[in-house]
């Protein structure tokens, strides 16, 4: 009987566990900055910048704020993350954002990113959270994911962010019930 070995784990941190992980969080970041990944940054990406970002993305998860999850391959090296924004307005307790999802170059199109999204959609359970939105760079590999993994295109805005080099990028959002 074969039995393949997935490519990643995926685990929630805790606030010192990631903290304990951000250069490889960092990494990981700058990896898909310079890859093109419009993820909010621009290039070139200073690995300060990079580190002063997962600081704050820390200091939300030991509030409570966030859920962050990361993807660990065989050699327990971070290949991947996403979070989950549980901070919402009072009228939203049963929504989360989801955010930053990030898959190094290197473990690319192995099924990290489906493993982390499946791991998100437990943890929202988890949560209490059964509304989860997100937006990405319309027509992305990102975009085509998320339409596998039965998240529903809402609409699309042209000239939403832009791309790490420079020039306007399309984004579409999406939303999933649980």
């Amino acid at each position: 009987m074969d039995q393949t070995v997935p490519l990643a784990t995926v685990r929630s941190l805790s606030a010192e566990e990631a903290l304990g992980c951000i250069d490889a969080l960092a990494g990981v970041l700058i990896d898909c900055v310079e890859g093109g990944a419009s993820v909010s940054f621009m290039l070139p990406l200073p690995r300060d910048r990079a580190l002063a970002f997962w600081r704050g993305v820390i200091d939300a998860v030991g509030r409570g704020e966030r859920v962050l999850l990361v993807a660990e391959d065989a050699q327990r090296q971070i290949v991947g993350t996403v979070q989950m924004i549980l901070s919402m307005p009072d009228n939203q307790p049963h929504r989360a954002d989801v955010a930053k999802m990030l898959v190094h170059r290197r473990a690319r199109r192995q099924g990290v990113a489906q493993q982390l999204m499946l791991a998100l959609d437990h943890a929202a359970r988890a949560a209490g959270r059964h509304v989860l939105v997100l937006d990405t760079v319309s027509g992305s590999d990102a975009a085509r994911l998320y339409e596998r993994s039965g998240w529903q295109r809402v609409g699309e805005v042209p000239d939403y962010a832009l791309w790490p080099g420079g020039g306007l990028c399309p984004t579409t959002f999406y939303f999933k019930h649980l």
